[in-house]
């Protein structure tokens, strides 16, 4: 296993009930001026909520254990929805594949839900096929709240928008054209189709469900930004009217519900007026938008916590909408939410290690990102890593960090005997290799690099040589020495410790 030290284990909070994190509101008044400003005090997490959070593996959709998913496997599920469920192929995307919707209850106020507009932000399907297995359950103890929504609201879904994206895992269609940028010229036919369906069904209520990269903080605090939102503006003087203002309301409400299980992990866009933006025109339209995304939490890669907490807030809002508690919520605190800065999180930060340079000795933090390999049909990737900043990292923050003061970086030596295969090179006492300062081993038959991504360290081809000076964008293979002892190795943007037997060693298999 990787190292990971202590004091950066998440913790991740699963009691539904625990106390928010403190904010600016819980500070003394300071006066009358910062009295008036405050915000109204929130209600507190609505029970539904917690009662959905802790009942959500018995709907969790099975068929689905991670974000790489195709559109044949949403097809599979869709096509197996009992008749409640009424499902219709609205149209293709560029390469044929289907689009549907699939619409429960009927309510007199239209509802429309569509995620993986972008083809590799799949969090949001992941809890619709989840929400489905939801509605078809009887006797859980929800049967009054199923009925509800399905008396007031009528649920109009489309999964998997662009479905030649996810094919993919890449962000725009085929066309390389930005989906969520093409809400006035409509030049692709997935556009086309959203549009008319807001236009058909003259949705009262519509949530752009997406996910964003990991590496966004919330506000200027050292959490990861893991849920956004944004009620988006829809004109450029960001004007509010009862729509958007309704649209603040509920996204405080699920705001709430989050703060019970991801204390201070929220965060919200800046609401610039985008004139090609669909999610600024569903406003503009008349449609109550909400946009979510789900962003990054520590030891969740594949974000099925997320997935848990997104069927929990759109159901808690779903209750909301139909029974109009929303409007208890106060339109103020939309604004405590804080905005993400973008680019503030790392996967890992090396503080204050020592660099040489010269026989000179400067102090430097490294800060690592891990980008995603895509292979087997993007149905699965592996990890490469990159060191993205160097310098000054003081106001940054990893996912994992290690605090180097008192060690001096040493790049990695190449062990001079090529061996014939991994096999050889599980044979022996490799931790004990890297003691001595190897990193990198040669290896006659190189297996495939999603093998090689997973060892503790770097695999070469023989005779080739690597580059393991400290540079950005390189990827170096280092050791961290202090009193002419190596204790840690960094290997592909991981650190290992050498302190005492680490298992990581023995791996893979």
């Amino acid at each position: 296993m990787k190292y990971f030290l202590p004091f950066c284990m998440l913790a991740l909070l699963t009691v539904a009930g625990c106390k928010n994190a403190p904010s600016e509101t819980d500070a003394p008044l300071q006066g009358a001026v910062d009295s008036i400003n405050q915000s109204p005090p929130r209600p507190g997490s609505p029970p539904l909520a917690a009662r959905l959070y802790e009942a959500f593996e018995q709907y969790r959709e099975p068929a689905i254990t991670n974000l790489r998913f195709k559109h044949s496997d949403i097809t599979a599920l869709l096509d197996s929805l009992p008749p409640e469920f009424e499902v219709t192929v609205l149209g293709a995307s560029v390469e044929g594949r289907s689009i549907s919707e699939v619409q429960l209850g009927e309510g007199p106020t239209p509802v429309l839900l569509w995620s993986q507009m972008h083809g590799d932000e799949p969090t949001a399907t992941m809890a619709i096929m989840d929400i489905f297995n939801f509605f078809q359950a009887r006797g859980d103890g929800f049967d009054s709240l199923r009925a509800e929504i399905k008396e007031a609201l009528t649920l109009h879904f489309i999964p998997m928008l662009n479905p030649d994206g996810a094919e993919r895992y890449q962000r725009r269609n085929v066309l390389d054209v930005d989906l969520n940028r093409d809400a006035l010229r409509l030049q692709s036919p997935e556009s086309k189709i959203l549009k008319a369906a807001r236009d058909r069904t003259q949705a009262v209520w519509g949530f752009n469900l997406h996910d964003k990269n990991r590496y966004y903080a919330a506000g200027d605090s050292p959490e990861t930004a893991s849920v956004s939102f944004l009620a988006p503006a829809f004109n450029t003087d960001k004007d509010i009217n009862e729509g958007r203002a309704d649209a603040m309301q509920l996204i405080v409400l699920m705001d709430e519900v989050l703060q019970q299980y991801i204390p201070g992990k929220t965060g919200r866009y800046d609401d610039t007026f985008e004139p090609r933006a669909f999610g600024d025109n569903m406003q503009k339209w008349g449609t109550n938008t909400v946009l979510i995304e789900s962003g990054g939490l520590k030891g969740d890669r594949e974000k099925q916590y997320l997935r848990r907490l997104h069927f929990t807030i759109l159901l808690t809002a779903f209750e909301a909408m139909a029974n109009g508690t929303y409007e208890n919520w106060p339109r103020e605190a939309y604004e405590d939410i804080p905005y993400n800065e973008s680019g503030d999180f790392h996967d890992l930060i090396i503080r204050n290690a020592n660099r040489l340079y010269e026989s000179q000795s400067f102090l430097t933090d490294l800060a690592f990102r891990h980008r995603e390999i895509d292979y087997q049909d993007a149905r699965k990737y592996y990890l490469r890593g990159s060191l993205t900043d160097l310098g000054d990292m003081s106001t940054y923050h990893g996912y994992e960090e290690f605090d180097a003061a008192g060690y001096t970086i040493v790049p990695g030596k190449v062990y001079a005997k090529a061996l014939p295969d991994v096999a050889a090179l599980r044979q022996t006492d490799l931790q004990s290799l890297v003691r001595q300062g190897y990193t990198d081993f040669q290896i006659t038959n190189l297996p495939h690099s999603s093998v090689s991504a997973q060892w503790p360290v770097a695999l070469l081809a023989p005779g080739k040589q690597p580059n393991n000076t400290i540079y950005q964008y390189g990827n170096p293979s280092f050791l961290l020495e202090k009193a002419g002892q190596y204790d840690y190795v960094v290997v592909n943007g991981f650190i290992y410790s050498l302190l005492e037997q680490n298992p990581a060693f023995d791996l893979p298999q």
